[in-house]
């Protein structure tokens, strides 16, 4: 693939040169095989097919202005695909074997790695599936383990400019002790619908409030939420949030900022109180939030039409890191050699 207009690319799919995956046969996983076929072969009782025995990751490349590739946090993405694993009852990926995979795909694909200026980066997606047909419900006997990656541009159109919420109180995005806390498919599949409204009537993703009692912020559809109040950085906490890793950097970073971070229970009448909020995750980074409107009681709480003085320096730090132009003092980036 030939990629010459690397500023204007979207979130989404495109086929990359090559892909890596191996299976798990026997109680135990095999080498690593290089693939350039955007197709695999599954029995169609596979459990993932029918019991949602399915899990994924999402993690990113970027290519400095020194032209290394660095890979950033791929030892958490693996710890988080094996409480997914657990959660569904499938076989681990020991991080040795993680690692491993993704920093042999982004080196097959470094051509797709976009330039340090374009504002791109390599979207890398490891995949875990049940691959072995079972009905009746319980384990597959068989598992495939797959990364793919992709040259993409910023998750929502808009970049780090502030976008539209909305809270639809009749959808939830997963039930309290449920699977919202690991990363699997059929969390993103329940979202689709009040994903859709929100689209069609203007707003870049919808703000859930918790299932249980309809009372707290939970998490903003595609990503983490978090606002900034005075010298405080407040995140939700919450049983059905996936915890993420871009989320749990911010929270190392504000603290290093001299910020106090409050991971607790929000109540939705707090949304007047705070001077920023923002959307945070791997695929968005952080996209400052300027207007979030409760359809249910038709009130607007607004943060202004430019990204907030907090979330900028948050988002140049944690990308100065990404990009090799910052100290990395915890370790979290990877050079791929």
């Amino acid at each position: 693939m030939e990629i010459t207009d690397w500023k204007n690319l979207g979130f989404g799919y495109l086929k990359a040169d090559y892909n890596v995956r191996t299976w798990h046969r026997n109680g135990q996983w095999g080498p690593l095989e290089v693939s350039d076929s955007e197709h695999i072969t599954l029995p169609i009782a596979a459990t993932s097919f029918h019991y949602g025995q399915e899990a994924f990751e999402g993690l990113k490349a970027f290519r400095g202005q020194d032209g290394k590739i660095r890979v950033f946090r791929m030892d958490e993405n693996a710890k988080r695909m094996q409480r997914s694993a657990q959660g569904v009852m499938m076989a681990e990926v020991p991080t040795s074997l993680f690692t491993e995979a993704i920093k042999k795909v982004v080196k097959l694909n470094e051509s797709l790695v976009p330039p340090f200026d374009s504002g791109a980066s390599l979207y890398i997606r490891p995949m875990l599936i049940g691959a072995g047909a079972q009905i009746g419900v319980k384990p597959a006997d068989e598992y495939l383990f797959a990364v793919i990656v992709m040259p993409v541009g910023p998750y929502f159109k808009e970049g780090f400019k502030p976008t539209d919420l909305v809270i639809y109180r009749e959808y939830d995005r997963a039930a309290p002790l449920g699977t919202g806390k690991i990363k699997v498919g059929g969390n993103y599949a329940a979202s689709m619908v009040a994903g859709q409204r929100a689209h069609q009537n203007g707003f870049s993703a919808v703000l859930y409030l918790d299932a249980r009692e309809k009372k707290y912020i939970d998490e903003c559809g595609p990503a983490n939420f978090f606002a900034i109040k005075g010298n405080s950085y407040v995140t939700p906490k919450s049983e059905s949030i996936l915890p993420s890793i871009t989320n749990m950097s911010l929270r190392q970073l504000a603290s290093d900022m001299g910020m106090k971070v409050e991971d607790r229970q929000i109540p939705v009448e707090e949304l007047a109180d705070f001077d920023e909020v923002g959307a945070c995750g791997t695929a968005a980074v952080i996209s400052p939030i300027k207007r979030i409107y409760d359809a249910d009681n038709d009130l607007e709480y607004n943060y202004g039409t430019e990204p907030g003085k907090v979330c900028v320096a948050l988002y140049e730090k944690l990308r100065g890191i990404q990009y090799g132009l910052e100290p990395d003092p915890y370790g979290w980036t990877t050079i791929i050699e």
